[in-house]
Order: C-alpha cells, then structure tokens, then sequence
C-alpha cells in the first residue's frame, strides 16, 4: 500500500500561536505550507528560512503575494534584471506570456523600452498580452512562431518558458549576441522531444548567444528588498497589470492542480482556504 503525501506549495497563513522570538501571533508568514486549513510549523524550518513575516502595506489582496506579488513575480523581477541587458529598441520574445511570470517579464520589457513579441495557447490569452502591452502578440496554437518571428525579428531577449520547436524558431531569429533567459528543466525536454532544437543548438556558438538558466533562490539576497519595495506598489497602484483565478475551498484543490496541468486555468491559480 503506497503512503499518502500531504501537498504543499506557496501559501499565505495568518499565525495563531507563536514562541518563535520573531514571529507573534497576527503575523501573515509567507513560503511552502501544507495544504491544511491548521498546521504546525517546527522551529528548524523557520531556522532554515523557509518562512518569513511578510507585511501588506499598499492594500493589495493576500492573494497576489503568492502570484504576481510572490514567487512568480519574484522569477520575472529577478531574472530580467539580472540577465536581459535589455537596451532600449530592443526587440523581446516571451513565451507563455499570458501566465504570472510571462505577463510580468512583457510588461518590464515594456518599462525598459523594448518591442515586445508574445505567445500564449488561447485568444483569451492574446487578448490579456495585448492589453499589457505587447507590440505582437499570438496563438501559437494557430500561428507559425517561425513566420512571425521572422517577420517581426530579429530578437535580442528571448524569455523561454516552453523549450521545445519554440526555442527552434528563436535561434533561427536571434539577433546576434542575443540573450536567452531559461526556465529551469526546459532544456531536458528540448532533447528529449525536439530533435531540430538540440541541431540549431549550434546557432548558440554561432551567433554568440548567451544562454542563462537560473534558481530564484539564489538572486533573493540582491533583488528582495528591491522587489518588495517596487512590485507591490505599482501592482496596488495599476501601473502593473495582474489576473488571477482564486477557488475557495481545501477540498477544490485537486480540481485545481488539475486544471493548471491540462492548461485549463486562465490566470494564476490560487486556492483559498479560509478567511484571515
């Protein structure tokens, strides 16, 4: 008989209880929780770090700081600032760029200057990218990458959050010494099902492209306080663009994460256990 795992993923929690010298009842602790409407937090895990106080000062929804606000805007935020060198004039490619980390990496490129190209699965999704900002935005589902990448290239910045015949289309259209930026774990299945992007693999040493994967964790200490002090603020005020699904319910949870794997959610999923 296999052993049951509890899930746990980014969450919000309000503290009941506390005799953690840093933590006091009333404080919103943010990181990996279980999927339960009560837990209890040994101490070793906030000794490691993987919980901290966070505060809401602009107003925002709880929500949003475990979406735009949390761990998806963290990944935009950090990497773009760490590994664009985005120039103004530029030309940008973001996939899945309807999602929480695509829709914020097209709107800093937008900030910073650059044309932005997008791709999303659905028209739903085009529509959302265009409304944030996006120069070109399409169905990859429905449209050549290839066609439009060379009509609208050559492309500088390439944010790849899918591998696969996307990558394919921007090496061809890369610029040269353009930067491409990777989500982690693409590049496996890049080998694994697309025989075509492991050849034009070679067009990296050709065209002097720089190609950077990249662990959230390991830029917090330079961007954190920066990104608290910035995001929220501009998400509160408008000045960012965000969505979000919010299902209410521990039991809605399977639903969910089943949702989010066959690509049925339309923003980011969040499950709302209880009121705070």
């Amino acid at each position: 008989m296999s052993r049951a795992i509890r899930l746990s993923s980014h969450g919000i929690a309000v503290v009941l209880r506390s005799s953690y010298p840093t933590i006091k009842a009333g404080d919103h602790i943010y990181g990996y929780l279980l999927h339960s409407e009560y837990s209890i937090v040994p101490a070793a895990q906030l000794d490691l770090g993987n919980l901290e106080v966070i505060q809401d000062e602009v107003g925002l929804p709880w929500s949003v700081y475990i979406g735009a606000a949390g761990m998806p805007g963290k990944t935009a935020y950090y990497a773009w600032k760490e590994y664009s060198k985005a120039k103004k004039g530029e030309v940008a490619f973001v996939t899945t760029g309807g999602g929480p980390v695509g829709s914020l990496v097209i709107q800093l490129a937008k900030l910073d200057g650059l044309k932005v190209i997008a791709s999303a699965g659905s028209d739903e999704k085009v529509a959302f990218m265009k409304s944030i900002g996006a120069d070109v935005a399409f169905n990859y589902k429905t449209t050549s990458t290839h066609q439009v990448l060379e009509k609208e290239g050559p492309i500088d910045v390439y944010w790849d959050n899918v591998g696969g015949e996307t990558l394919d289309a921007a090496l061809v259209a890369a610029a040269v010494g353009a930067r491409f930026i990777v989500r982690a774990g693409l590049y496996l299945r890049c080998f694994e099902v697309v025989d075509s992007a492991s050849n034009n693999l070679m067009l990296v040493v050709g065209k002097n492209i720089t190609l950077q994967g990249f662990i959230v964790g390991k830029l917090e200490h330079k961007y954190r306080k920066e990104f608290y002090a910035t995001i929220p603020k501009k998400l509160a005020s408008g000045d960012l663009k965000y969505t979000e699904e919010v299902t209410e319910g521990l039991d809605k949870v399977g639903h969910v994460i089943l949702r989010v794997q066959k690509g049925e959610n339309k923003a980011k999923a969040v499950v709302k256990v209880a009121d705070h």
